[in-house]
């Protein structure tokens, strides 16, 4: 299956994807010995030699950089606003985390046309134009209650009417396997006409509830280390700046970037090469990819 990837970040649905496709193929070896093993594996390493990404769209400049380091193969195309779908190869399955910018005209009720000025509105023109199969989308929980939901209703109603079929549900990311309260909306859409996998719902798991210790603005609260964290940021300030304040060994301090890489399902050292500063910046904008992997064991 060929994907595009848009506000790709440093490649949370990516890695996501790939560790996917790895413990499909996995288990297929397991089964049919090893002479299927060396075909699940295309001549570049890649998992799933039919799964490949035909391409990027990123802004972020610190973001680009890790991205390609651990991506190198996949085609860079910039700005999203600024892409000719028609340059683009044909692909299946779209992916995304959109920024969640206000809709300065959602809620009248006109569909596509309401979401023009806003970047889901370059969601919807890919969707629009290239008509994959399938697409997988991601933003924050408020989403949701925006405007009184009219925001919410706009989008589903926009994806409707492009021809998709739709599932979503509200994940926390504390649920798959790593230890951060992190509650996303996931909306996942099927071409009219095409197979609908049943991807949800997911069930609640049994992560640890967050205990404050100190309390205080945002940026200087301090949790107890042995729960789970709070939800890592892009934008926060205070001492606690984007992780949080945590009594760790009768020491207060904030995370580690290697530590919020964990957090986020990565491999330590994901984001190694920049400055702290992006290393938080980048970590907090990116997708938990234990939850990418858990929709896409479904979803493939």
């Amino acid at each position: 299956m060929k994907y595009m990837s848009l506000f790709s970040g440093i490649g949370g649905f990516e890695y996501g994807i790939n560790k996917a496709i790895q413990r499909r193929a996995k288990r297929s070896c397991c089964g049919m010995g090893i002479s299927s093993k060396r075909n699940s594996t295309n001549n570049d390493g890649e998992p799933w030699k039919n799964y490949t990404c035909v391409g990027f769209s990123e802004i972020d400049k610190y973001a680009t950089e890790v991205y390609k380091k651990h991506f190198p193969t996949h085609k860079e195309y910039g700005d999203v606003s600024k892409i000719n779908w028609n340059d683009v190869e044909d692909f299946e399955l779209l992916v995304g985390g959109f920024p969640c910018q206000s809709f300065s005209i959602a809620g009248k009720r006109m569909g596509f046309s309401d979401t023009r000025g806003t970047l889901f509105f370059e969601i919807a023109r890919c969707l629009k134009e290239k008509q994959p199969r399938l697409c997988v989308l991601e933003n924050v929980k408020g989403l949701l209650s925006h405007d009184e939901g009219e925001t919410f209703r706009t989008i589903i109603s926009t994806l409707d009417e492009l021809g998709y079929d739709l599932q979503w549900q509200v994940l926390n990311s504390k649920d798959f396997g790593v230890p951060q309260n992190r509650e996303r909306v996931f909306i996942i859409g099927h071409l009219r006409g095409t197979s609908r996998p049943q991807v949800f719902p997911f069930g609640r798991g049994s992560g640890k509830n967050l205990k404050q210790i100190v309390s205080g603005g945002q940026g200087n609260r301090v949790y107890d280390s042995s729960g789970i964290s709070c939800t890592q940021a892009s934008q926060a300030g205070g001492q606690g700046a984007k992780t949080g304040l945590y009594d760790i060994n009768n020491k207060i301090r904030r995370l580690t970037p290697i530590e919020c890489e964990r957090l986020q399902g990565f491999p330590d050292g994901w984001t190694e090469g920049l400055s702290d500063t992006q290393r938080y910046k980048c970590c907090g904008n990116a997708v938990t990819t234990n939850v990418i992997t858990a929709i896409f064991e479904r979803l493939i």
